[in-house]
């Protein structure tokens, strides 16, 4: 089990298109994608961890909430909004497509300085983002890429106006 999560990460990190065709189909992979977004989340709690030690404490539970709501949200605006003929897809699939999306921010944990922090957040936060916009073509199976980051890019959006509205919402707690 752990060498096919372990050639999996790498695939994902590779940007393997067939990984992400792969994981979309093998529904035993949601695991995998779960553990994937927890070891990413807290490599970046290592590499931050000059910042405090709530953020390898906390990071896994908030990323494991995100993950989930964020492939909500890609689902909402993927197929329902922007969908392309053959669009089919799940939560399910997304939950797969997009935990292996995370792979790339297993790398943060080598921010253990702020120099090399801000590299390596930075860049694997746009790795992250192109292996997610291929995981989102996978996914919703999209013919184009450009599709799939318009996908991507519109759901941020919504993310962002949710947490602005929820933070609004409960900031006198």
């Amino acid at each position: 089990m752990f060498n096919n999560l372990f050639n999996r990460i790498f695939r994902a990190i590779k940007i393997d298109v067939e990984l992400y065709e792969e994981v979309e189909r093998d529904k035993s992979a949601t695991i995998q994608a779960g553990l994937v977004v927890v070891l990413s989340s807290m490599a970046a709690g290592v590499g931050a961890l000059q910042l405090g030690a709530s953020n390898f404490l906390l990071a896994p539970i908030f990323s494991l909430i995100s993950w989930y709501v964020w492939a909500y949200i890609i689902y909402f605006v993927g197929v329902k909004l922007f969908p392309e003929k053959n669009t089919k897809s799940n939560h399910g699939e997304l939950l797969r497509t997009i935990g292996f999306s995370s792979a790339p921010g297993l790398l943060r944990v080598f921010g253990v300085t702020p120099d090399l922090m801000a590299v390596t957040f930075i860049g694997s936060a746009f790795w992250m983002l192109a292996c997610m916009v291929v995981g989102v073509r996978a996914a919703l199976d999209y013919k184009s890429l450009w599709r799939a980051l318009g996908v991507v890019i519109v759901a941020w959006l919504f993310q962002a106006i949710l947490l602005f509205t929820i933070l609004i919402l409960f900031r006198n707690f």
